[in-house]
C-alpha cells in the first residue's frame, strides 16, 4: 500500500525566505526541507566548513607535506564504485600537482574484496610504497593495517564510513570517528580527501613550496568531488549542497574534465545543462560499470585522461559494460520477482533472497530495485570466494541497515564473517551454508525494529501547483537547484482528466493531460497498461528539449484513478 502526503512547513519561515526574494513557491519547498534563512542557499565556496575541525586532518597534512619533500612514493587505495573512483581521481590529481610521487591501486571486487585487506597489502607491496592512502575505504580494515606496519608501511586512512567497535590503529580522518567535531557527518568519500587535500595544501603554502604563489587551485576538481557525492547517494547537507553546485558549474561553464565530459558525451546528456540527474542517473552508473563487472580501474583511468580522444574511448568502454550490466540486472530481476511471487511479502519485514548464477557486481543494484518494489529491507547474495556468500543490501528510511547487521552479529558471533555500511546500505560476507540462519536472524531483527505502519510508503509531495506555477519556468527554475539524498526533488499532487495515450519504447506511456482546461504533457516510465480517464498523479515538472526546443513534461512517479 502506499500513501500520498504533503510534506509540511513552518509558514513563518516560508514568510520569511519570501521576503529575501524567493518566489512563494520556492520558498515553502525550502521551508518544508528544513531551510530557516536564505543564507543557507548561498552555495558559494567561502561558506564551506573549514577543515581544522575534521579530526586528525592537520596530522595527516603533515604527514603528507613531509613525503612530498622526502619524494616519498605514495600509493592510493581506491574503492571500486563511483565514490571511491572520483576519490582516487581526487588524490591523484592534487598530490601530482603537488609534486609527491603518487600511483594508485583499486581491489577488483572479485578476487580481493572490498577495502585494504592483506591480500591487497601484499599486492601494494610490490610497488614499494612507504605510505598507503585509502580512499572511500580503510576505517574497518584492522588486520590490513596490521598487515602494512607489519611490512613496515605507515597507513593513513581517509574515510566515511561508519566505524566498528575498534578503529585501526594508524592516522585516520573519517567524520564519523570518535572524537571528530567536524559538523557535517555526511561528506562522502570524495569530499573526505577533497579536504585533506585542501589541508595539505595550507601546509605546504606554509612551509613555502609555492613561492609567492598560493599553490594549485583545488577547485578544479570539483566536478569531480560533486560526481562521487551524488553518485554515492550521501546526505546533501548545507555544505555537501555547495560542493554539488560549485562542482555543477565548473560543468556548466564547460570547465570539467576531460573523462567528465566524455561521460555525458556516451550518456547523450548535455554538461551545458548538468543537474544532479545527470550524475546520478547517467554518469555514476557508467562509472560504476567498470567495478561491477570488469575492473575499476578502467574508471578512475577515464577521470585522470586530459586526452579528449582518450578519454572518449575510456567512457565508450565504460558505456558499453553499462548496456552489459543493465542485460544482467534485467535477467536476475526477473528471477527474483519469481522468487517473491512464491512467498507472501505482505508477511515479511526484510527480503533475503540468493541464486547460485547471480553475479555479485550487481547485487546492490539488485537489492534496491526490490526495496523499491515491495518497501522492505533487501539483501541480495550471490556466490563469493569458496564457500562464502557476498551480500549488498538496502533499507528503507525507518531501519538503520548498518546497526540491523550489528546487532545480528552481536547475537550470532559467528554468522557474519564481515560487514560494514550505512544507514541505508550495507555489504556482507556469510558462509553459503548459513543463509537460512542469517535471514530468520535479520527477520527478526526487522520486526524488532519496524512496526507495520513503517512498511506502508509513503509518497511525499509538496502539495498542488496552481496553474499559474504549472509552466516551463517552473520546470527550468527546479532543474536547476541542487536536490538528492536528504534534500528531496520537489514532487506535487495534482488531479488530471487522460485525453490522450500511446505506448512508446515497448514499455512507457506518453500522455496528454488536461487540467483546468490547461493541456499538457506527461510521460509514465515502466509502464504499458493504459491509464483510467481520470487520475491523481504524483508528478515532477521536467524541461523536455526536442529539435530545439523546450517544453514542459510531466514525470508521473506515481498514479491512481481519481
Amino acid at each position: 500500500m502506499s500513501r500520498i502526503v504533503t510534506r509540511s512547513y513552518n509558514p513563518e519561515t516560508a514568510s520569511r525566505l519570501g521576503a529575501s526574494g524567493l518566489s512563494p513557491l520556492m520558498a515553502r519547498i525550502y521551508a518544508a526541507r528544513g531551510v530557516a534563512d536564505a543564507s543557507e542557499l548561498d552555495a558559494s565556496l567561502k561558506r564551506l566548513l573549514p577543515y581544522h575541525s575534521l579530526k586528525n586532518i592537520t596530522a595527516a597534512a603533515c604527514r603528507l607535506a613531509d613525503a612530498i619533500e622526502r619524494q616519498e612514493k605514495l600509493l592510493i587505495v581506491a574503492d571500486y564504485d563511483s565514490d571511491g573512483a572520483t576519490a582516487c581521481a581526487v588524490g591523484m590529481r592534487a598530490l601530482r600537482a603537488f609534486g609527491a610521487v603518487v600511483d594508485f591501486i583499486v581491489p577488483n571486487r572479485f578476487e580481493y574484496g572490498y577495502g585494504l585487506t592483506p591480500e591487497i597489502v601484499e599486492l601494494a607491496a610490490q610497488l614499494q610504497p612507504q605510505l598507503l592512502i585509502t580512499v572511500d575505504n580503510g576505517i574497518a580494515s584492522l588486520a590490513g593495517v596490521a598487515e602494512a606496519q607489519r611490512r613496515g608501511i605507515e597507513v593513513l586512512i581517509t574515510d566515511h564510513h561508519l566505524p566498528g567497535d575498534s578503529l585501526p590503529d594508524t592516522l585516520i580522518v573519517n567524520p564519523n570517528q570518535p572524537g571528530c567535531e567536524f559538523p557535517s557527518k555526511h561528506l562522502a568519500g570524495v569530499g573526505v580527501i577533497f579536504y585533506v587535500m585542501l589541508a595539505l595544501r595550507a601546509e605546504l603554502r606554509q612551509r613555502g613550496r609555492f613561492g609567492d604563489g598560493s599553490g594549485p587551485n583545488l577547485g578544479e576538481l570539483l566536478d569531480l568531488v560533486a560526481l562521487g557525492t551524488v553518485a554515492d547517494v550521501v546526505k546533501l547537507d548545507a555544505n555537501n549542497r555547495i560542493l554539488v553546485e560549485q562542482g555543477l558549474a565548473r560543468m556548466r561553464a564547460g570547465r570539467a574534465h576531460a573523462g567528465v565530459k566524455a561521460l555525458f558525451q556516451v550518456a547523450g546528456r548535455s554538461e551545458t545543462r548538468a543537474v544532479c540527474f545527470d550524475l546520478g542517473f547517467a554518469l555514476g552508473p557508467r562509472l560504476n560499470a567498470a567495478g561491477r563487472l570488469d575492473d575499476m580501474g578502467l574508471g578512475i583511468g577515464c577521470l585522470l585522461q586530459d586526452n579528449p580522444e582518450l578519454a572518449l574511448e575510456a567512457a565508450a568502454e565504460l558505456d558499453r559494460l553499462n548496456r552489459e550490466r543493465r542485460g544482467i540486472e534485467s535477467g536476475m530481476q526477473e528471477e527474483a520477482l519469481a522468487q517473491l511471487d512464491r512467498i507472501d511479502v505482505t508477511d515479511s519485514y526484510s527480503l533475503s533472497l540468493y541464486r547460485d548464477d547471480w553475479h555479485q557486481g550487481v547485487i546492490g543494484i539488485l537489492a534496491s530495485r526490490i526495496k523499491d518494489r515491495h518497501h522492505r529491507p533487501a539483501i541480495v547474495f550471490a556466490p563469493g570466494n569458496a564457500g562464502e556468500l557476498k551480500g549488498s543490501g538496502r533499507s528503507i528510511g525507518a531501519l538503520h541497515l548498518r546497526d540491523a547487521l550489528d546487532l545480528v552479529s552481536k547475537r550470532h558471533p559467528d554468522l557474519i564473517l564481515k560487514f560494514g555500511g550505512h544507514a541505508a546500505a550495507a555489504g556482507l560476507t556469510i558462509r553459503d551454508a548459513d543463509l537460512a540462519t542469517f535471514r530468520h536472524a535479520f527477520e527478526a531483527v526487522c520486526r524488532e525494529w519496524l512496526d507495520s505502519s513503517a512498511l506502508e510508503r509513503e509518497i511525499a509531495t509538496d502539495g498542488e501547483l496552481a496553474t499559474t506555477e504549472l509552466q516551463l519556468q517552473t520546470a527550468l527554475e527546479l532543474e536547476q537547484q541542487v536536490w538528492g539524498q536528504g534534500f528531496p526533488q520537489p514532487a506535487f499532487r495534482g488531479k488530471f482528466r487522460v485525453t490522450g495515450q500511446r505506448v512508446v519504447g515497448e514499455k512507457h506511456l506518453k500522455l496528454k493531460l488536461q487540467q483546468a482546461g490547461q493541456p499538457l504533457d506527461a510521460i509514465l516510465f515502466q509502464q504499458a497498461d493504459p491509464l483510467p480517464d481520470r487520475v491523481e498523479l504524483v508528478y515532477r515538472p521536467s524541461v523536455n528539449e526536442y529539435q530545439g526546443k523546450r517544453s514542459l513534461q510531466l514525470i508521473v512517479e506515481h498514479w491512481t484513478e481519481a
